[in-house]
């Protein structure tokens, strides 16, 4: 095993991961004010309008999708009966409609962030790696899922190179052949995704765990009306 085959394989995805973890607890802790989104709404709303929802909706449903795909074994879809052309069908076709959807919204936020002058001047070069940063990951996603899977006759199997690798790093046994014999482009796109779970916690991202799902639980505001008899004082 050679020495960048452990950079990279192990040593970088620790690295991230930990950076991940601890740089939540450290921006927590010292940042509070800046743990915020940075909403430019009140600059520009028309563009913001379908682009944040578009981005949103089809990363989160990416990220859903390569967890299932990552988690789940090939042994297990075999023992349940789901052949391995109806999986990759399904799975390519589901992560190509979440990618779409997601190059438009990050597409339709780049745009908007790049022309519109009052938006920006509110971007840090935080915002600038964060946007390269998933620009390149989302790319190079869609490229394996159609360029990959659903527009050729020779599709390639992630099941039995990097996902077991990556399910291995859970283990604290890093299966480091699996990833090495993976095709370029999936290692790109793994290396590139370690680095930008590396930044998360240290841009405008962590806006993400501020969801007030406290609200889901809270009474419902009632309003009442002024009898036309009461006259006020």
């Amino acid at each position: 095993m050679s020495a960048g085959a452990i950079l990279l394989w192990i040593i970088f995805p620790y690295a991230a991961a930990a950076a991940f973890v601890v740089g939540h607890w450290w921006r927590y802790r010292t940042d509070q004010l800046g743990w915020t989104s940075g909403s430019t709404q009140l600059l520009e709303r028309k563009i913001l309008g379908w682009a944040s929802p578009a981005f949103h909706y089809g990363a989160l449903a990416a990220i859903g999708g390569h967890v299932v795909g990552l988690l789940i074994p090939k042994s297990l879809t075999d023992a349940v009966g789901i052949s391995e052309n109806l999986y990759r069908w399904f799975s390519a076709v589901a992560g190509g409609v979440a990618g779409a959807v997601c190059v438009v919204g990050l597409a339709g936020l780049v745009y908007r962030r790049a022309t519109n002058p009052r938006v920006r001047r509110t971007t840090s070069r935080t915002d600038l790696l964060t946007y390269l940063l998933l620009t390149v990951l989302i790319a190079v996603g869609c490229f394996m899922t159609f360029g990959d899977n659903l527009l050729t006759s020779h599709p390639y199997d992630y099941r039995e190179s990097i996902a077991p690798w990556w399910r291995s790093l859970f283990y604290l046994d890093p299966d480091v052949s699996a990833a090495v014999h993976a095709r370029t482009i999936y290692q790109v796109h793994a290396i590139i995704a370690w680095s930008f779970w590396a930044l998360f916690p240290f841009s405008r991202l962590v806006h993400v765990w501020s969801i007030p799902l406290q609200y889901l639980g809270r009474p419902w505001i009632l309003y009442r009306r002024r009898y036309a008899g009461v006259r006020s004082r």
